[in-house]
C-alpha cells in the first residue's frame, strides 16, 4: 500500500493526538490555610456578595469581579507551580454544636486538585485562560438524581444521570456503616459501592490516619466553544463511552483535563463534642444551609499559562508526586516557605461562634425540613437571595484585596495522599502507640524538647505539615533547618511543622507523643494534637501572640490611612 504525504501525516498526527492510557498529576497546595475565606463568587454572583461563604485557593486577584487575564496578573498564588493562577473555591463547612447550638467553621485540613488526562480519540488541550466551570448541585437538600444505595457514581452521560460530587469518610474501619444500610436519602446519606465513600455526611467519626472527611467533586472536561468561557450553565460536558475504554466529546467540543477537588476538613478534630451524636445523626453544615452534605460543589476559572498546561498535559505523569515535580515545568515552583492570602472584600464576621450562616441562609434537609431543590444540575449554581442586612457593597467600593507572600509564615498544607479516587484505608487516629523519646535527645544540631499540645491556629506556623513524604524526626529537622527555624515539630505520626517558637506552651506528657514515625519504625513522631518539638536549646520559648496581633492592627490601619485620599476614597 503506497501513502501520499498528506496521508502519512494524517495519520501520525491521529496517533499523537490519541491517548491510550490514564496519566494524571496532583496539584498541591502551599501555606497557612487557604487564600481566603469570602461571601464572593465572580462565577455564580458576579459583582455582589455571593448567597453563602466559600473557601477560595488559588490566585491573588481573586475577587467579585475575575477575568483570566486579571487572573495572571496576580502578585501570588496558593498553588506550587507558578503557571498557574486559577482559582479553585467550594463551599465553606460549619460545625454545629450540639450543647449550644452555634455554629463554627470546621478547620480547614488541606485541599488536592487531580489533574486527569483520560484515554480518549481526541486530542486534551489546555484550559482557554478565563474559562469558568461549576460542578455539584448547591440546591440539593436531596439525594441527586441517579444515587442509589450501593450504586458507584456516574461521570458517563450516555449511561443516566451524572453524579460527580460526593463524600468521603475514611475510616479505621466499617463496622458499623458510615451511611445507615438500605438509606434511601430521606432522612440520612447514601452509601457508593465503595464503603468510604457516599452521597451526604456520613453518621460516623472519620478517624482514619491523617485523613478526616472530605469532599469530592469531578468537573467536566468538554468545553462548547459556541457557548463561551463565561457561560457555565452550558459550556461544559462530560465525555461519553467511545468504545474500548476511551471517552470522547461532541463534535466540535474541546476535550481539556478532568479535575477532581479532594478537600479535606478536620472533623475528627471535633469528635469529642459531638460523640453523643456518633452513628445517629451528623452535627455539620455546609455554608449554604445544607445539613445533609447533597449540596457539595465545587467553581473553577482558569488562570493557567496555556503553554505551561500544555505542556504538562502530554509529558507528565507525575501522579502523587505532584505537578510541581513534572519533568520541563514552565515557570518553575513556588517557595512553600511562603504564603499568599488576600483579605475578603466582604466585611462580615465568619468565624468565631455563630447564631446564623453568613448571609443568614436556613439550614435545611432530613431533620430541619427541606427547602432545596429535590432534583437539578450538576452544574447548577446556587441561586439563594443575598440577606439585605449583609450585602456586599458595590464593586467600585470595594476595598483593594491587600495581598501578603511572607517568608516564614505557613506552608505546605499535604504531606502524603492518604485517599484518591481508589480508596486505601490506614489505621485510625491514636493507633500505633510505642515508647515516647525522652527529652535531650539529638537529631542533627538540634534537642528533644518535649510533648507540646497543638491547636487547629496550630502553634509552629512557620511552615506547616511540609511535603516531605514519609516524615521522620531527622527529616524535618533538616527540613525545618534548611528553612531558618530553630524549631520542628513531628505530629500524627507524619506531619512536620516548623517555626521560631510557640504560639502556646502546654506540655504534655511524653507518653502523649508516642506515635511510630511513617519514615521511620524506630523513632517516634508525636501523636494526636500533640507535638514531639525539637529545638537548637533543647528548650522552648513561646510567642506573645497578643502583641504581634496589636502591631498586625496597627501596621493594617496605619496603611489604610495612608491610602485614603482627602476625599476618602480608596487608592487601588
Amino acid at each position: 500500500m503506497i501513502f501520499t504525504t498528506a496521508a502519512l501525516a494524517a495519520l501520525f498526527f491521529s496517533a499523537a493526538t490519541a491517548k491510550d492510557s490514564r496519566t494524571f498529576a496532583v496539584l498541591r497546595h502551599y501555606g497557612n490555610g487557604p487564600l481566603t475565606t469570602c461571601r464572593a463568587d465572580p462565577i455564580v454572583s458576579p459583582g455582589t456578595a455571593s448567597a453563602h461563604l466559600h473557601t477560595i485557593m488559588g490566585a491573588s486577584n481573586f475577587g467579585l469581579n475575575v477575568t483570566g487575564e486579571h487572573l495572571r496578573q496576580s502578585e501570588c498564588t496558593t498553588a506550587l507551580p507558578k503557571a498557574d493562577m486559577s482559582n479553585y473555591w467550594f463551599p465553606t463547612l460549619y460545625f454545629k454544636d450540639p450543647k449550644d447550638g452555634k455554629l463554627e467553621q470546621v478547620p480547614f485540613y488541606y485541599m488536592n486538585v487531580y489533574y486527569f488526562f483520560e484515554p480518549t480519540n481526541d486530542q486534551i488541550k489546555a484550559f482557554p485562560l478565563g474559562l469558568k466551570m461549576v460542578s455539584g448541585d448547591a440546591m440539593l437538600r436531596t439525594p441527586p438524581p441517579g444515587a442509589a444505595y450501593g450504586k458507584g457514581p456516574n461521570m458517563d452521560p450516555s449511561k443516566g444521570p451524572i453524579t460527580a460530587a460526593s463524600i468521603t469518610c475514611p475510616r479505621a474501619n466499617f463496622n458499623p456503616p458510615s451511611w445507615p444500610k438500605d438509606s434511601d436519602g430521606s432522612m440520612a446519606g447514601i452509601k457508593t459501592n465503595q464503603d468510604g465513600e457516599g452521597w451526604g455526611f456520613p453518621f460516623e467519626d472519620c478517624d482514619a490516619y491523617a485523613s478526616p472527611l472530605r469532599s469530592d467533586v469531578h468537573f467536566p472536561s468538554c468545553y462548547n466553544p459556541k457557548a463561551g468561557l463565561d457561560d457555565y450553565r452550558n459550556n461544559m460536558a462530560f465525555p461519553s463511552d467511545a468504545g474500548n475504554g476511551k471517552q470522547d466529546c461532541p463534535k466540535g467540543w474541546i476535550h481539556t483535563p478532568h479535575i477532581f477537588f479532594e478537600t479535606y476538613w478536620n472533623t475528627h478534630g471535633l469528635v469529642d463534642r459531638f460523640k453523643d451524636l456518633v452513628g445517629k445523626e451528623s452535627p455539620f453544615v455546609f455554608a449554604n444551609g445544607d445539613a445533609t452534605g447533597f449540596s457539595v460543589h465545587g467553581d473553577f476559572i482558569s488562570g493557567w499559562d496555556e503553554r505551561a498546561l500544555q505542556q504538562i498535559i502530554d509529558n507528565c505523569d507525575a501522579g502523587h508526586a505532584g505537578i510541581h515535580s513534572c519533568p520541563g515545568l514552565i515557570g518553575g515552583v513556588n517557595d512553600d516557605s511562603k504564603s499568599c492570602k488576600i483579605e475578603c472584600p466582604i466585611d462580615e464576621k465568619v468565624d468565631g461562634k455563630l447564631d446564623k450562616l453568613p448571609g443568614n441562609n436556613p439550614i435545611q434537609g432530613w431533620k430541619y425540613g427541606t427547602g432545596g431543590s429535590t432534583s437539578g444540575s450538576s452544574t447548577s449554581g446556587n441561586n439563594l437571595a443575598v440577606d439585605a442586612d449583609s450585602a456586599a457593597p458595590k464593586p467600585t467600593n470595594v476595598v483593594k484585596q491587600a495581598v501578603t507572600s511572607q517568608a516564614q509564615t505557613t506552608t505546605v498544607l499535604q504531606t502524603t495522599t492518604v485517599q484518591s479516587t481508589t480508596t486505601v484505608y490506614i489505621s485510625a487516629i491514636g493507633a500505633k502507640p510505642t515508647d515516647a523519646a525522652t527529652d535531650g535527645k539529638a537529631v542533627g544540631d538540634f534537642k528533644y524538647a518535649g510533648c507540646y499540645e497543638d491547636t487547629s491556629d496550630r502553634v509552629l506556623s512557620g511552615v506547616i505539615r511540609a511535603n516531605l513524604g514519609r516524615v521522620n524526626n531527622t527529616a524535618c529537622v533538616a527540613h525545618c533547618s534548611s528553612k531558618g527555624f530553630s524549631v520542628a515539630g513531628t505530629e500524627y505520626g507524619g506531619e512536620c511543622y516548623c517555626g521560631n517558637e510557640l504560639s502556646k506552651v502546654e506540655k504534655l506528657d511524653d507518653s502523649k507523643c508516642s506515635m511510630t514515625c511513617e519514615g521511620d519504625d524506630a523513632d517516634k513522631c508525636g501523636g494526636n494534637w500533640a507535638l514531639s518539638v525539637y529545638t537548637k536549646s533543647g528548650k522552648v520559648s513561646v510567642r506573645d501572640v497578643h502583641a504581634e496581633s496589636h502591631r498586625r492592627r496597627h501596621i493594617h490601619n496605619h496603611y489604610m490611612h495612608h491610602r485614603r485620599t482627602p476625599a476618602g476614597r480608596i487608592l487601588n
